[in-house]
């Protein structure tokens, strides 16, 4: 199939959550490919699983909550762009492509003064919209971020999530600066890398799997502490002089740890916060922030598009090991047993390859 032959359907295989209970399933899906203004048609290269996909694995009650069944699930790809409406200009056909997930509105007071990671009429592509794990997608060409010609193919569908971790630890200066990076699963482990690439002088990460604790070692970190055998304050107080680390990037949504992780932030130092408990959160108020001078960010996606732009940085200059944290690739079609791996906690990031074309 060339650009100018594209059809008006498309046959292919997708990754469809459409029953309220465990479990995806592959099935056949067919896509219109007429363009609205600004649109583009993507054909996928490579998709990664996400803690959110496991989410909707399960069907838990945030899924329960949030998701209109049926839907295609994904939203971390790279692809190739086969096909633009007549007036895109920012991309054009061939491009190697990266998307920014969260679909803005452009309108509101937040996507106007800048601060579009915030818009209050975010969609999500395979939460709120059809999303990625399947051959092709539509998308808008403004959420396209064109790669470097010359990246390995394998890394490019990392890039959303890794814009995770760069968001979380960009926000406050780590150089020459003790880190604790609570959670290691895949954006945690990512978060550890970033630290390292950002000259972070001591990095502790925190962490119950044994796997993903081995895997922060490898990746840079000085020390990793099991919080099912060790007091986490008290060993961070104690690797820290009694005076706590500068800055902690909370990637676990953990109830216990994120109460503990304000317990051995440094006086003066930075909290922030990507993980989303499901617990109310229990905080001294007084004695852990004000009394501190504790500084303290919401992590919310990627700045659109600055975030971007450092993930390019880094990756174009080679200072991250994300072959490392890619501990897995498989076929799309086996999407339930990349689930089970992600649930087992025995991974880092698990990269799809969409096959079984029917069309193209």
């Amino acid at each position: 199939m060339t650009y100018d032959s594209i059809p008006k359907t498309l046959n292919m295989m997708a990754v469809v959550k459409d029953r309220p209970e465990k479990g995806f399933s592959y099935v056949p899906r067919t896509l219109d490919t007429n363009l609205k203004n600004g649109e583009v048609l993507v054909k996928v290269i490579t998709a990664s699983f996400c803690g959110t996909d496991y989410h909707i694995y399960t069907y838990d009650d945030w899924a329960r909550n949030r998701l209109k069944l049926p839907l295609i699930v994904g939203h971390e790809f790279s692809g190739e762009i086969i096909k633009t409406a007549p007036d895109v200009t920012e991309v054009k056909l061939g491009d190697i492509i990266s998307a920014e997930t969260h679909i803005i509105c452009d309108t509101c007071e937040f996507c106007l003064r800048g601060e579009g990671h915030i818009c209050e009429n975010t969609k999500i592509i395979g939460v709120d919209t059809d999303g990625c794990f399947a051959r092709y997608i539509k998308m808008p060409a403004a959420n396209c971020f064109v790669n470097s010609k010359d990246v390995d193919p394998l890394l490019l569908s990392v890039q959303e999530p890794l814009g995770n971790a760069v968001h979380t630890l960009h926000h406050f200066d780590i150089h020459n600066k003790t880190v604790a990076i609570v959670g290691c699963g895949p954006i945690g482990l990512m978060g550890v890398d970033v630290a390292r690439a950002y000259g972070a002088k001591t990095i502790i990460a925190i962490e119950i799997n044994d796997y993903r604790r081995n895997l922060a070692k490898e990746l840079g970190a000085d020390y990793v502490i099991n919080p099912r055998e060790e007091d986490v304050i008290s060993r961070v107080l104690a690797l820290t002089d009694g005076k706590g680390v500068d800055v902690v990037g909370e990637f676990s949504g953990n109830k216990t740890a994120i109460e503990q992780c304000f317990k051995y932030c440094k006086a003066g130092g930075g909290v922030s916060l990507l993980g989303i408990p499901s617990e109310q959160i229990t905080l001294d108020l007084a004695e852990d922030i004000v009394f501190k001078g504790l500084n303290i960010y919401g992590v919310v996606g990627r700045k659109i598009y600055e975030t971007w732009y450092e993930v390019k940085r880094l990756i174009d200059t080679n200072q991250l090991r994300l072959k490392q944290i890619i501990t897995h690739t498989m076929p799309l079609k086996d999407i339930n047993k990349a689930a089970e791996i992600m649930g087992s906690g025995n991974c880092g990031k698990i990269v799809l390859y969409p096959g079984d074309d029917i069309d193209g």
